[in-house]
């Protein structure tokens, strides 16, 4: 293949330059469109994928498909931030609407069970294009030292570190080999109690070993799983889970410790990726609000970050200092929802659960709302704030246990 022909999806060669040719479900819309006809079902599906699998750039090795999901922010977010700084209430409008429009592209995606790029493309290039303006707007008036540009330039790079390490296995459960599978007669209901002498208590040895992360003696912990926790059977990887593993219905593996599919990563959060995914937060709000603060101590020179981001006279007095402000307010709604997701997730280790296990808990009706309903105490694993927090910071030290198919 040259660098501008591809094999399409029907498995036939084809070019660039042909893009737009030979496109029946295309040419069969227009024509129902022109002659006012309603469309097939699945016709729109079909035109879809058509565009999907013929949106592509040239590369050495034949021509790369692009991710429709990657377009609308590289295309828009610059676009509806220009405008917003046009006039105060343009940004207004665009700035409020801009959450409910992602909130709702987020229940469309999650509802119809599906991954997409489009979040952490979004949180990428936002990262990029913030930057991007402080470099340009905001450093060039002075007011800003060398020292504090390479302080937040150090800050975006290591939650970018972060946020890498956080995109890798979060633990998935290994699929079994020739996707045969294990046998499992003899689990009755398909699951086995770690307090029975099964799968979990094969072997006095057991008891030397880290359970979920936790080592015999750790906190005087006992080495055997609280009663009433089990493990299960997973009818989907065919496969017996550990105690506090699930199964996640978007990338469709089990992972260890599941605590939810972060969309905003593209990937699960598990136990070995859930410490990085804290750190990548955390990382993010200090250097978000760092970069706000001096973005707004030098646009609105004399007032506190947190007057000036309500009021600030001069901050539409040109097209330079608007933009920079309608960039704030952008970085500011931005990190308020990541603000949130971080509060959460501490007050969760706080108490040893995961957003998984809060979730059964609230359709079971087996959970304690606690501080307003932010948490959800199972009572299964809280041991007091100490341990848990030593718990989250052991997580993945020990080494994995073996599953439950090699103990059968």
């Amino acid at each position: 293949l040259c660098c501008c022909e591809y094999v399409d999806r029907r498995g036939q060669r084809n070019h660039l330059a042909a893009c737009c040719c030979d496109c029946e479900e295309l040419d069969d819309g227009c024509d129902r469109w022109l002659t006012c006809k309603s469309l097939p079902p699945g016709a729109l599906e079909r035109i879809a994928d058509t565009i999907a699998d013929r949106l592509r750039v040239p590369w050495f090795s034949g021509a790369v498909k692009i991710n429709v999901s990657l377009v609308p922010p590289l295309v828009l977010l610059p676009v509806f931030l220009h405008v917003a700084a046009l006039h105060f209430l343009l940004g207004l409008i665009i700035l409020t609407s801009l959450p409910v429009v992602v909130l709702w592209y987020y229940y469309l995606t999650h509802r119809r069970k599906e991954r997409t790029l489009f979040f952490l493309s979004l949180g990428l290039f936002s990262l990029g294009y913030m930057y991007y303006v402080f470099l340009r707007e905001v450093v060039p008036r002075g007011h800003v030292e060398f020292s504090q540009v390479v302080a937040l330039t150090c800050g975006l790079f290591l939650m970018l570190a972060a946020l890498s390490r956080a995109k890798k296995d979060p633990g998935y459960l290994p699929i079994p080999a020739g996707n045969e599978k294990p046998s499992h007669q003899g689990l009755p209901n398909k699951s086995v109690r770690g307090s029975s002498s099964g799968l979990h208590g094969i072997s006095g040895a057991a008891n030397s070993r880290a359970v979920n992360g936790e080592a015999k003696g750790y906190c005087r912990m006992s080495a055997e799983q609280p009663e009433g926790v089990k493990k299960d059977w997973c009818t989907k990887c065919q496969l017996v889970r550990p105690a506090r593993a699930g199964h996640c219905r978007l990338c469709g593996r089990c992972v260890r410790r599941l605590d939810h599919h972060c969309v905003w990563i593209n990937s699960c959060v598990g136990e070995h990726n859930h410490q990085a995914f804290i750190l990548a937060l955390s990382l993010f709000m200090l250097t978000a609000v760092y970069g706000i603060t001096l973005t707004l101590h030098t646009i609105c020179r004399g007032r506190t970050p947190f007057v000036a981001l309500f009021y600030c006279p001069g901050a539409y007095s040109d097209y330079s200092s608007a933009l920079s402000f309608t960039c704030v307010w952008y970085c500011a709604i931005v990190t308020a929802g990541m603000g949130y997701i971080l509060l959460i997730q501490l007050l969760n280790i706080s108490y040893n659960v995961t957003e998984r296990e809060a979730r059964l808990a609230l359709r079971d009706n087996t959970g304690r709302r606690l501080l307003g309903g932010l948490v959800i105490d199972t009572g299964q694993y809280n041991r007091g704030l100490l341990c848990n927090w030593g718990h989250f910071l052991s997580l993945g030290s020990s080494p994995p246990q073996r599953s439950a198919e090699d103990i059968v």
